[in-house]
Parts: structure tokens; sequence; C-alpha cells
């Protein structure tokens, strides 16, 4: 729900130029991307370019989220949130609105992505995400309000990049955003501190909800409902391990939980081609065939594996490749 002092702000209308009191910079809205709590950010032209303008009631908020960007921006090779452009008021009806203004983020949020493109994407996405998050806690910082919509997939090569840092909360404080799906308090398996812990619940989180876009409410014990759920998906069951653990809050960084996703990941290949080779060996037992079309089979099946692991592979080669260049 609006409170009633951000409403004006979510009426500007397209074409609106807002200009920055102190640096003079004209910025032509063109829509209205969404709102928080905090604020409002719109898309607007800037110079031919487009960018995402923030705007807020509450210059507080606005000082500490461009903390958390300026933050960002001493991770070199890490693009973890959107680059911080300009900061400044706008002289609007006898009033002053800080505002900021920032990258503007194109592409399809991460439930979005995975439908489009297939349950394939999931584990790479996930680790280029538990990467940055491990980054932005090495900071001293945690997400907070981690959720698909505050991830989008960019292209090319496709990459994962989280926004909209209103959530985003110093450790050791209490969570200053959330939204109740992808929050460990309302499964009632953890408080709302903001530790690693509580970031790496919502990506657990995140992974389910990308098999079960429908999000669905808690019914019963939280862990118990969600390890049903897990179970009951042939694809996401393969994680079970490592989502239960991060539920838990096993898991003390982000690293942790990214190397157990890789050691899932080539569990599964093995146990794929193992049964690759069973079967094959079950058909040349019971039906008559030439040694050609076995040798044939299973150098398909080789290839095969090899395949989905040199694809894997390469997307988060692609990826670190992109973070050093």
């Amino acid at each position: 729900m609006m409170n009633q002092s951000l409403k004006s702000l979510s009426s500007i209308t397209y074409g609106t130029v807002v200009i920055g009191k102190w640096h003079r910079n004209r910025y032509r809205i063109i829509k209205q991307l969404g709102y928080g709590a905090n604020g409002v950010v719109y898309l607007a032209d800037w110079n031919g370019k487009n960018v995402a303008i923030k705007m807020s009631n509450n210059s507080v908020s606005i000082t500490s989220e461009v903390n958390v960007l300026k933050s960002f921006s001493k991770v070199q090779g890490y693009a973890l949130g959107p680059s911080l452009i300009d900061i400044d008021d706008w002289a609007k009806e006898g009033t002053f609105i800080p505002f900021y203004v920032m990258e503007y983020i194109e592409g399809l949020n991460f439930v979005q992505f995975i439908q489009k493109n297939g349950y394939t994407w999931v584990p790479i996405l996930i680790l280029q995400l538990l990467n940055d998050l491990h980054q932005l806690h090495m900071q001293g910082w945690v997400f907070g309000d981690l959720k698909p919509e505050n991830l989008i997939v960019s292209n090319p090569p496709p990459k994962i990049r989280c926004i909209d840092v209103g959530g985003t909360t110093l450790q050791g404080r209490a969570i200053k955003e959330y939204t109740e799906f992808f929050d460990r308090g309302y499964w009632g398996l953890g408080g709302r501190k903001a530790e690693p812990s509580y970031d790496l619940f919502a990506v657990a989180m995140v992974m389910i909800n990308a098999f079960y876009p429908n999000k669905f409410e808690r019914k019963q014990s939280g862990l118990l409902q969600l390890k049903e759920v897990i179970k009951n998906h042939r694809e996401l069951s393969q994680y079970e391990g490592v989502l239960i653990n991060a539920l838990s809050g096993k898991y003390q960084s982000a690293l942790e939980m990214r190397d157990d996703i890789i050691d899932c990941l080539n569990k599964h290949t093995h146990k794929k081609t193992i049964k690759n080779n069973t079967n094959l060996h079950k058909k040349s037992v019971n039906k008559p065939s030439s040694q050609n079309g076995v040798y044939k089979s299973k150098k398909n099946s080789l290839f095969e594996t090899v395949f989905i692991v040199f694809v894997i592979s390469l997307f988060y080669a692609l990826y670190v490749i992109a973070k050093i260049y």
C-alpha cells in the first residue's frame, strides 16, 4: 500500500522534465517502473540515454541507498547493482524532492527468464548470484529484499543483476524491507537480522519460485512444507540437500552454497551418464544389434553428457570473463 506522501510522486506524467537544483542535469520522464515503501522509480531520458530515477520524500532513505550504490562501485569487476549516475534535488511546487539517478538495467526478471529459456539456466544464474552476494556480504551489507522482481537478467551474455537496493541493510541490523514469500521470518525459520544466512534463505526461495512460478502460502510447519514442495518436483529435487541447508540457516557464506550447487551438478551429470550407459547395455543384451550400432549409441550418450557439462561450464566461464574485463 503506497503511503499518502508518495502518491504525489507516483503521478508524474510522461514528458515531465526533472531538473536538478545543484547539477542542473535534465531528465525527461518516460514511464513509471515501480514503487516501494520509500520511493517511486521512473524510466527517464538523459541526453538520449535511458536511466532510472528514484524519488522519495525521505531524504534519509535516499542517502542510505546512495551509500549502498557507492559501496557496490568499490568492488572492482563486480556489477552488484546499477551504477550511480547523479544525486540531486528537484524543485517541485515549492518543495525540494530528493532523487538519485542510476543505470537502467534492461532485461527479464529471474523467473521470467527461466520460463522463457528453460530450467538449465537456474544453476548457472544462481552461481552468478552467489558470487555477487559473497562480494556484497564482504562489504558488510545484506541485500534483504531478495526476490525475482529485484533480479534482472541482462544480455549478452546472460548476466544476473540486482536492482532496487532499498532493502539493503548493514549486517547486524534489522532487515529494512522484505517480501513474505522470500522471508525466513514468514516461514518460521529464523529472525529478520541482517546476516548472510538471511540472503541465502531467500536464494533458496528464489530457486523454488523458478520451478513454482505461482507462489503458495504457508499452511503448516514451514520447513516440512518446503521439503515436500522440493521433493515433488523432479528437476528441483536434485538440489534438495543444498536447499534444505539454505532454508535451515546452515550456510555461513554464499561460497559454501555455491560449492554445494557445483557438487550437485557434477553428481547429477555423473548419475545421468551411468543411467544412459546402463540403459544402452540392457538394450544391447535384450535386442540383437550390430557392434557398430551399440558403439554409435554409446558415443551419442557420451557426447550428450559432455555437451551438457560443456554448456554449463561455458556460460559460467563467460560470466567470469565478463567480470574481469
